[in-house]
């Protein structure tokens, strides 16, 4: 079967739904897929019901999902990938699409144990899909097609931005945005600490730094002016910006942010190659 874009009324079923694969199918109910078109498999009884309750999307098993579902979403984590596998090949129906958002996993694992000439697609998603602003990166296997890509663009995209690479950047997209989220929340710690030792108390701190956050993405986001002018804009002559940023210099921030990501970018590899 091909998957079209535009056509609502295939059938996606979650494999596991831990807080990623809960967070998926939020977003996709909210954005008005119909739960008779979704369905999750999950190992505890008490979370299947506990989202069927909440969702109205029925739980089943693997084979049953297999058997059924038109795309099947893998959200199990990394290390429960081989048995998921071996349930998969024995009960998938061929042409069925796999989206994998396991961490690290090549499309070529997917590929060495379903049926020849399954499509599979690769996502790198991170943790804001959780509010509904994920960064996605897809890259597809040797059998994806275009149309298979643009129905996992639809996917995703009820919970966040979605871009394409090549399998090869996923390591870089790994670092980059898969870890991103990290980089943000340990800068805003090390700023609110600032404010501390300046003599604010921790709760003001928090606020003040949290919405300057929260505004400087927005700006970012919706200004369409570059971070090098957006930064500019704040820097006057003489001022107390760029003693700031004069320091951050002397410091070497800007190199610790460049090597910082280069290492998380080789262990992203290095993890890989452990599934390959």
């Amino acid at each position: 079967m091909t998957v079209a874009k535009d056509t609502g009324d295939y059938r996606i079923a979650i494999l596991g739904a831990g807080k990623i694969g809960e967070a998926l199918l939020s977003g996709l109910v909210s954005a008005g897929r119909a739960p008779s078109s979704l369905m999750f498999t999950e190992r505890y009884e008490a979370r299947c019901a506990e989202l069927t309750a909440h969702y109205g999307v029925p739980a089943v098993g693997t084979a049953e999902a297999a058997a059924t579902a038109d795309v099947l979403v893998v959200a199990v984590k990394p290390q429960d990938i081989e048995p998921l596998l071996v349930e998969l090949a024995a009960a998938i129906t061929p042409g069925t699409l796999v989206v994998s958002l396991a961490a690290g996993l090549p499309t070529a694992l997917y590929e060495r144990h379903l049926p020849a000439g399954t499509p599979v697609v690769r996502v790198m998603p991170n943790t804001a899909l959780l509010v509904g602003e994920a960064m996605s990166a897809i890259s597809p296997g040797s059998h994806a097609t275009d149309a298979h890509l643009s129905t996992v663009e639809e996917l995703l995209s009820s919970v966040g931005k979605v871009v394409r690479v090549p399998e090869n950047q996923q390591d870089a997209v790994t670092a980059l945005s898969g870890s991103g989220p990290a980089y943000f929340f340990f800068l805003v710690e090390a700023m609110i600490d600032a404010g501390i030792l300046l003599g604010l108390p921790r709760a003001v701190s928090t606020d003040l730094i949290i919405q300057s956050a929260v505004g400087a993405a927005t700006m970012l986001r919706d200004s369409g002016e570059h971070p090098v002018a957006l930064r500019e804009a704040v820097t006057s002559p003489g001022g107390t910006t760029i003693a700031a940023i004069r320091e951050l210099e002397n410091h070497g921030v800007r190199a610790a942010l460049l090597a910082a990501i280069e290492a998380a970018a080789i262990r992203s590899g290095e993890l890989g190659k452990a599934h390959h």
